[in-house]
């Protein structure tokens, strides 16, 4: 899984692309663990625009980001999810807690 993280402000933007499964949950948790630590970070992007697919460990991955964010008194966004991605936002009822967005700048206009 390729992963990249842009800062804007306070704010992270996770660009991932693959899947993203119990192989390469641990390692985007702790990373985006180990940035929100080291940075003034308030608030979250999650780019799931390239992302084939998510399970359960990457479902943990997000609420766990979730609940971080919300502790800072932060917002996180969930952006560009293909429909089968979506899907599985949507029945796991992650859709209810953090927004959907179709693109980053309507994100950041908000």
């Amino acid at each position: 899984m390729d992963i990249e993280l842009k800062m804007i402000r306070n704010t992270l933007i996770i660009r991932l692309q693959g899947e993203f499964d119990l192989v390469n949950a641990e390692n985007i948790r702790s990373l985006i663990d180990e940035k929100m630590q080291e940075k003034q970070i308030n608030n979250l992007i999650l780019n799931l625009n390239k992302v084939s697919f998510v399970d359960s460990s990457g479902l943990g991955v997000i609420l766990g980001r979730y609940k971080k964010v919300k502790a800072k008194n932060g917002q996180m966004y969930i952006v560009g999810a293909q429909p089968v991605v979506k899907k599985i936002l949507t029945l796991s009822g992650i859709n209810k807690l953090i927004p959907l967005f179709s693109n980053e700048r309507e994100v950041l206009k908000v």
